[in-house]
């Protein structure tokens, strides 16, 4: 057996999504070691900086507010935390901080990790208290929801939604989050009535590569003539529940959806029937379990 660095396990990618304000932070990091990773997620969210702090498979998501905080770590107790997260321009600086095992993970752990640019850290591991700053890409939240590809015959819109989503993949448009969300079963559904929303964490210039490329893989591979498209730009896409919750509860018009898109400028990319679910299945993105109950 020959370990090349024992006493590290880098996280897969670390990425972090910004709000319009800078006011707010979400820092994902996609685990390579799920203990360890929660283990950081219950200490980490008792930081003060931390609104939220959840798993969502592999990937450990923070809600932050932007700023500097100071930390009173104790061993067992609260052994590591998140002390700062600094938005400047284009990028976004976060400080970890952790004792003995923490402290690695605060350091080594993250500067490895896919999606960072830069990083300095501390010497780590034993009894020391370490200390690890990353500066990974400000990018911004792109979601794109699509219902109606599949027939009676043939297909699954989850399943083409993220075999053409992991196709799109790329450090500058992130493949995040699939989700399902159980729409109203109308007469003219397929068979079970659900939409998809796709989650990117996308550097700003790469926006509209990655909504051309799904575009162009949705029209080469549906296999029906009412697939919907929509995308849009939003931190969390709360403007839209209201729509949602009245499309997972009645039939509605496709004029409202078209209305509603406009209003809420969302992008409409494939004009179909499928758009009135793609529409609604948008602010449920990383909410997997609340999104598939009708």
């Amino acid at each position: 057996m020959h370990l090349s660095d024992p006493y590290t396990i880098p996280y897969k990618g670390i990425y972090a999504v910004a709000d319009s304000n800078n006011e707010f932070v979400e820092i994902m990091e996609q685990s390579n070691c799920y203990g360890g990773s929660a283990w950081a997620l219950y200490h980490y969210s008792k930081s003060p900086l931390v609104v939220k702090g959840r798993a969502v498979g592999d990937m450990m998501r923070y809600l932050v507010r932007t700023g500097i905080s100071k930390l009173s770590l104790q061993s067992s107790v609260a052994a590591a935390g998140i002390e700062s997260v600094i938005v400047n321009d284009n990028e976004i600086e976060i400080t970890y901080s952790g004792l003995g095992g923490g402290g690695v993970g605060a350091t080594t752990c993250r500067a490895n990790a896919n999606g960072v640019l830069r990083y300095k850290i501390t010497e780590s591991g034993g009894g020391k208290h370490a200390n690890g700053t990353i500066i990974v890409p400000r990018r911004e939240r792109v979601l794109v929801g699509i219902d109606n590809t599949d027939s009676k015959e043939v297909g699954a819109t989850w399943t083409l939604a993220h075999n053409i989503a992991s196709a799109a993949d790329s450090i500058e448009h992130k493949y995040i989050s699939h989700t399902l969300v159980q729409l109203y079963p109308v007469p003219d559904k397929t068979q079970n009535c659900v939409a998809t929303v796709l989650e990117f964490a996308c550097i700003e210039s790469a926006k509209k590569g990655l909504l051309d490329e799904i575009r162009k893989g949705l029209l080469e591979y549906s296999v029906s003539n009412e697939t919907g498209m929509v995308a849009m730009t939003d931190f969390d896409a709360a403007s839209l529940m209201e729509y949602s919750r009245l499309c997972r509860s009645r039939m509605i018009t496709k004029d409202l959806t078209i209305r509603t898109a406009v209003e809420n400028h969302v992008d409409i990319c494939i004009h179909g029937k499928g758009i009135i679910g793609a529409l609604a299945a948008l602010p449920w993105f990383s909410n997997n379990n609340e999104s598939v109950i009708i």
